[in-house]
């Protein structure tokens, strides 16, 4: 296994790590206990987490039985501010709201304490200083080492970076967006902020909700139990560009010997700014396709750039930059 520091911090991640948005879903405690400690015989130690899934705690509550006897060995990433429940103080990202879901937490993962702890999506009606200084609290106290934010538009990782900065805060040491051969959106401004403040990029969705692994047959139905059966994304994802593209990238990757898995993967692992690659799963023979693909393809430059032109030929220029603010301007 690779290992890669977090963006600008020591903490050391693995550069395969395991999405838990199936555990106390499609997958049982028991289940959900087999993977964990098959990921972690793997060399695995991010884990990434958030208190909605699994149908609002559940996946965390999975998560803490799985890991007991084994959390030292675990970077454990959760997140707040998705809606936990009704009314006007269950969700969002205000000072009250984050103390509140720390300690839930906490409790639910059996843990007293939280590796990265993520605000999960911007809050727009509360001002970024109320944020970060809740956060930067929760550091203080033990609570959690790091803190992150997730789809976050570039404009606003940058304010909250820059806030956490200039009020001298802990920074955030993460950003983590949606990101995959499929949708390459972060690109124009997302990534270029996160690497301007020093944060590690961790793509969700890397595999694009199970599109890009061939799964899925143009003018056919979602097979019974996967993702897009019943996701809302499927009317988003099951279109012809998408088909098209994912025949297009399973074409490339055969003919150099490869599986589509393993390109979409280890396209998003080749960048310097990636520190994780997380992928859920919903088994271990899953879990074990996923972590020797991350590595199994060391693209080279031409091979990136002929990727991009497939995955996405409207794209000038793709975004190739080395993980690091660009150098300084040279004064005239």
């Amino acid at each position: 296994m690779e290992y890669r520091n977090l963006g600008n911090t020591g903490l050391q991640v693995s550069l395969a790590g395991l999405g838990t948005n199936q555990f106390g879903g499609r997958l049982d405690a028991a289940g959900t206990a087999e993977v964990v400690n098959a990921a972690l015989d793997l060399g695995v130690n991010f884990f990434d987490c958030a208190d909605i899934y699994g149908g609002r705690g559940r996946s965390e509550e999975y998560l803490g039985r799985a890991m007991k006897g084994r959390r030292s060995e675990i970077v454990l990433a959760t997140k707040a501010g998705n809606r936990m429940g009704d009314g006007p103080m269950r969700n969002g990202a205000s000072r009250r709201y984050i103390m509140q879901a720390v300690e839930d937490s906490l409790r639910r993962l059996n843990t007293d304490y939280i590796d990265v702890y993520f605000i999960h999506v911007p809050d727009p009606w509360v001002p970024p200083d109320e944020t970060m200084r809740a956060l930067d609290d929760l550091v203080t106290a033990g609570k959690t080492r790091y803190i992150g934010l997730s789809n976050y538009e570039g404009w606003r990782l940058g304010d909250a970076a820059w806030t956490a900065r200039h009020e001298r805060l802990v920074a955030p040491a993460a950003a983590e967006n949606q990101y995959s051969l499929l949708d390459r959106r972060t690109e124009s401004e997302v990534i270029p902020s996160a690497i301007r403040y020093g944060m590690g990029f961790i793509p969700y969705a890397p595999l694009a909700r199970g599109m890009l692994t061939g799964k899925y047959e143009r003018g056919a139905a979602a097979p019974e139990g996967t993702r897009l059966a019943t996701a809302p994304q499927a009317a988003r994802l099951l279109v012809e560009r998408n088909f098209d593209l994912v025949d297009q990238l399973n074409a490339y990757a055969q003919a150099r010997g490869h599986t589509l898995v393993e390109l979409a993967l280890s396209w998003l692992a080749c960048k310097s700014f990636v520190s994780t690659v997380i992928a859920g799963t919903t088994s271990v023979e899953q879990l074990q396709e996923n972590v020797a693909a991350t590595t199994a393809w060391r693209l080279t430059p031409e091979e990136m750039a002929e990727v991009n032109a497939i995955a996405d030929p409207g794209l000038a220029p793709p975004f190739e930059a080395a993980s690091g603010p660009p150098p300084p301007k040279p004064l005239l």
